[in-house]
């Protein structure tokens, strides 16, 4: 259930950096207000997770989701260049997520 949070807080990073962009400087209060709400959403839902997950694991899975859902909404509907290094940076991205769960999580491991 905390890989689930996690998760789940990974989208809402997502929503709240494409909602901080929308916000065009907090002038906009709809989408200032869609920033708040997810920032504090995903945070939370970080917060509550990191009770069962190790700490450097959970937020590097977090930010990743955050960065790479960041990037790929902004090719697709910010007008945000998309270009081959761009995609396979993102896949990186992705890799060392995959990578992080599939490491053991034990200290000798």
């Amino acid at each position: 259930m905390a890989w689930v949070l996690v998760v789940v807080a990974g989208l809402f990073e997502t929503a709240f950096a494409v909602s901080l962009k929308n916000s065009e400087g907090f002038s906009r209060h709809w989408w200032t207000a869609s920033f708040l709400v997810c920032a504090g959403v995903s945070f939370t839902l970080l917060n509550t997770a990191l009770r069962d997950l190790p700490v450097g694991t959970a937020y590097a899975v977090w930010t990743g989701i955050g960065a790479a859902g960041t990037a790929i909404i902004g090719m697709w509907l910010l007008g945000d260049p998309v270009g081959t290094v761009r995609i396979l940076s993102i896949v990186l991205i992705v890799a060392g997520v995959i990578g992080l769960n599939l490491a053991p999580s034990s200290a000798h491991g």
